[in-house]
């Protein structure tokens, strides 16, 4: 897949990004070898071949799902600069 100039410069604008005219060619190029790249990558067979989440194979520990730091309201609440009726209170942005 070939990226030319015109290509950069339409997702360059997309994603906001600011590429100066000079670096249109130069970057059209490196993409296409990028493409490239994964094209030639889109080549190699994996069938049969399981995902890998590690290097390693190792099971995770499991604990309890439990509630271990609760019943702390008002020391929250005391970091607030204003708490109503065990709330934060913040001013209104909506109309």
């Amino acid at each position: 897949m070939a990226i030319d100039a015109d290509t950069v410069r339409k997702v360059a604008r997309l994603a906001r990004i600011r590429v100066e005219e000079s670096a249109l060619e130069p970057m059209a190029k490196e993409l296409t070898g990028i493409m490239a790249w994964i094209e030639q990558l889109a080549e190699v067979d994996t069938d049969g071949v399981e995902p890998m989440t590690s290097n390693v194979a190792i099971k995770l520990p499991l604990r309890e799902d439990v509630v271990t730091d609760g019943e702390r309201q008002g020391a929250v609440l005391a970091n607030a600069p204003r708490s109503d009726k065990g709330f934060f209170v913040v001013p209104k942005v909506v109309e």
